[in-house]
């Protein structure tokens, strides 16, 4: 394809410890392609892209972006603005195309997560409607892993390192004394218990779990207490791990909050200083353990498989859409687990878009509050590698503008 314009990177959604090397994978690739002219990061999504926030990306400073391999959060700032059905409204469809005029911009790449693709699929549909020259492509990320048409997502394996590495930790610190608590420690995951599941690769190097609660399978209080009280009479001590979004039979959050995010989501959080209110009450000494934010921006316990293939999106995207394909996603397909072998392909966009995918069936074990072999399997090559950091005064140095 012999067509040139600019292209137009942006972040959106929550950060994870490697968005930002999905962000070099794009520039590294677009600033060596003859298809491109400009290339221009947009400044807090498609937020700031309306407000006409953009930052010009020159080859030069190519190695100034390679800090990017090492940086958490996101570095061209965020936002969680969903756009409304253009048939509704196309008031910000055409301020985003007049912005996209000026710039030439028709190339966009938009790296983020459910609510994100749904931004790829609105203006991939709206730009083939009016007739307007941009390709879309949406670059996947989240530390939730509940993409759909994708093995895994980038932000997902540095997010379960983590977890099992501080499980684990706590676990170890929990061994110290003869009779000790029941250790309840909340992990992100409002629709899916993809990185609650991950507590679980601790057990490999023996402190892991002993009772896991995702929100795939339906919470009993008295179930959960009884849980508890076996495995305290047989270890005197019990560490467990439970998702923020775990549900009764009705649907209903067990820790119910009326706050919404700016997508209406309900804002969760404090169920495991509730569970151990409820271990208390049954007579058992328990500490409620939240690990809050720190899952997303650990950049020192980042994955070096995850790093690696988070680069090798941004790379695959700038390869696609200068190839003249629009209303896509980047995608993981598996192809093997031992070795493990990955291939990178293309989702239709209208298949990822707002779909949650569960943790399936053959990885849990909900009779048992566990997970299964098959998961441990799936999750550990994700987890592999260390990236050796840039430091300054001993601590990991960040990229900044």
């Amino acid at each position: 394809m012999a067509f040139k314009g600019n292209l137009l990177y942006a972040q959106s959604g929550g950060p994870t410890s490697v968005i930002n090397s999905s962000a070099y994978g794009v520039f590294k690739a677009a600033l060596e392609s003859d298809q491109i002219g400009q290339v221009f990061a947009g400044l807090n999504g498609i937020q700031g892209i309306m407000e006409n926030h953009l930052l010009p990306i020159s080859q030069s400073m190519l190695r100034k972006y390679s800090l990017l391999l090492q940086t958490p959060g996101a570095a061209f700032g965020s936002c969680r603005k969903m756009l409304k059905p253009f048939q509704e409204d196309e008031s910000e469809y055409k301020i985003i195309v007049e912005e996209f005029k000026k710039r030439n911009i028709r190339y966009f790449l938009y790296n983020g997560g459910n609510d994100s693709m749904d931004t790829v699929k609105k203006l991939s549909e709206y730009f083939k409607q009016i007739g307007f020259e941009c390709f879309v492509i949406g670059i996947p990320k989240t530390i939730d892993n509940d993409l759909a048409q994708t093995d895994h997502t980038p932000g997902y394996g540095s997010a379960a390192k983590y977890i099992a590495t501080v499980f684990s930790e706590i676990a170890y610190d929990a061994s110290a004394y003869e009779k000790g608590r029941v250790n309840i420690v909340e992990i992100m995951g409002r629709d899916t218990g993809w990185l609650t599941a991950s507590a679980s690769l601790a057990r490999l190097n023996g402190y892991g779990p002993d009772l896991i609660y995702v929100p795939e399978v339906p919470f009993s209080r008295e179930r959960f207490i009884n849980e508890v009280k076996k495995v305290y009479s047989l270890k005197n001590r019990c560490m467990v791990a439970v998702s923020e979004g775990i549900k009764d039979r009705e649907g209903k959050f067990i820790s119910d909050e009326t706050s919404l995010d700016a997508f209406g989501h309900k804002q969760l959080g404090g169920i495991s200083s509730y569970l151990a209110s409820l271990v208390s009450k049954a007579g058992l000494p328990s500490r409620g353990i939240e690990l809050s934010l720190a899952q997303r921006s650990a950049a020192h316990l980042a994955s070096l498989t995850d790093i690696t293939e988070a680069q090798e999106a941004g790379e695959e995207a700038v390869k696609d859409v200068t190839s003249g394909l629009s209303g896509f996603m980047v995608n993981f397909l598996r192809q093997s687990i031992k070795p493990y072998k990955i291939s990178l392909g293309l989702a239709p966009i209208d298949k990822v878009a707002s779909v949650v995918k569960l943790v399936p069936l053959e990885f849990l074990e909900p009779t048992e509050s566990d997970v299964s072999e098959a998961f441990i399997a799936y999750a550990l090559p994700l987890i592999q590698g260390e990236r050796k950091y840039k430091t300054v005064n001993g601590l990991i140095k960040f990229y900044e503008e």
